[in-house]
């Protein structure tokens, strides 16, 4: 009779040290405090030619080499998580005779920015790193209507 009332007891004892090593969450306890810190996903950036993180740029490098491409006057409707669209201006040296006497014409675009990853300067910012452009009225000479870009990390 000891044997069995001891066999339970240690039970017992197993059972509340076992239960107590388990961490409840606090939604299913009734005595944790609320909490309010949500973790908020990584801020994400579009990274230019000299490797600035810019949210909602208002003008952005295309070509970085020589200058001749620029995407100006953007207006962002949407920056997401996963996505950011915006219309902007194509500002393209037609390099006529050549870049440095050429002249720059604009384009009306669409942006579309997509395909965050986490960026390898830091890793507590995403970076989107595909571009496309969608020309809406006139394009530069031998470009197509939509161009998509690798963007630079």
């Amino acid at each position: 009779m000891h044997t069995r009332k001891f066999r339970t007891a240690l039970m017992l004892c197993a059972a509340t040290a076992l239960a107590a090593a388990i961490p409840v969450p606090a939604s299913a306890s009734a005595s944790a405090p609320a909490t309010t810190e949500s973790r908020s996903p990584a801020r994400v950036v579009a990274v230019d030619c000299f490797s600035n993180a810019q949210v909602r740029p208002g003008d952005f490098l295309l070509a970085c080499g020589d200058g001749n491409n620029r995407l100006i006057d953007i207006h962002w409707s949407h920056w997401g998580q996963t996505s950011a669209v915006g219309r902007a201006l194509d500002a393209v040296n037609d390099c006529d005779p050549y870049c440095a006497a050429g002249k720059f014409h604009t384009y009306p675009v669409i942006v579309r920015l997509d395909r965050p990853e986490t960026w390898k300067t830091d890793p507590g910012l995403r970076q989107f790193t595909r571009m496309q452009l969608v020309y809406t009225d006139g394009r530069p000479a031998y470009t197509e209507r939509v161009v998509t870009h690798e963007l630079w990390d």
